[in-house]
């Protein structure tokens, strides 16, 4: 599953998680900003933005926002969302950002982490996120938290979403969460599949990946409320603090 992403982040994808919608990125970002301390006109990477829902509410709350992502298909979205061509998307590999300058504030949000199979992969992104930040910038990364994962994974979801059947399957394997999806065309008879994988990191282990990548943890939330990190009841994982030495 080393390049599932390059495949699963298209036009069907937006069909499957169109649910996820600009007013709970809202929301979802107001409860975070407060974490930031930041002012007006601060410069903040989103990185792994897909559809850009999160990067136009930074905008609307007064930042200047670069988006990046991989898929061309999820930016040309972005971009058309985007009426007022107010925020800078730019296609690239998170573990290797098509950027030298520095922000004040870089944001991986709603589990866009963990997607590689290799532990070093992973943490290139962290050393990414490093090199990305000015002085003393800061940072948010919010996560699943596996415990809840495991605890609540529903097997098997199925629906109907204009004119096709959506079949999620979903699993824990070797250390990962992993979801097969099976979109069949009701007119055609067309299936198409999708997989997706999330490493799944306990928080002993997210930290000291953080640690050696020069990112000093100030605060771990278990949700967007703000609640500690509890791993036997928290939604969430979501390390907030800045930049440190490498």
């Amino acid at each position: 599953m080393s390049d599932w992403f390059t495949k699963s982040f298209g036009s069907d994808y937006m069909i499957v998680y169109k649910h996820r919608d600009l007013q709970g990125a809202y929301n979802e970002v107001r409860k975070m900003m407060e974490w930031l301390e930041l002012p007006e006109g601060s410069e903040v990477l989103d990185l792994c933005c897909g559809m850009g829902r999160h990067s136009m509410a930074l905008r609307d709350f007064g930042f200047r926002v670069t988006g990046v992502d991989l898929s061309g298909v999820l930016l040309e979205e972005a971009k058309r969302l985007d009426t007022g061509g107010e925020v800078r998307w730019l296609q690239g590999d998170m573990r290797a950002v098509p950027l030298d300058e520095s922000f004040d504030a870089v944001v991986n949000l709603f589990t866009s982490f963990g997607y590689f199979d290799e532990d070093a992969q992973n943490e290139r992104v962290l050393g990414e996120i490093h090199r990305l930040l000015g002085p003393d910038g800061r940072f948010i990364i919010d996560y699943l938290n596996p415990d809840e994962v495991k605890r609540t994974l529903v097997p098997v979801s199925e629906r109907t979403d204009e004119g096709l059947a959506i079949k999620e399957m979903r699993r824990i394997e070797d250390g990962f969460v992993r979801k097969t999806i099976e979109i069949k065309d009701q007119e055609t008879g067309e299936i198409r599949t999708y997989e997706e994988q999330v490493k799944l990191y306990d928080s002993k282990t997210f930290l000291a990946m953080l640690e050696r990548a020069g990112l000093q943890v100030e605060q771990l939330y278990g949700g967007y409320d703000a609640s500690s990190y509890d791993a036997a009841t928290s939604k969430r994982m979501i390390f907030v603090g800045r930049k440190g030495q490498a």
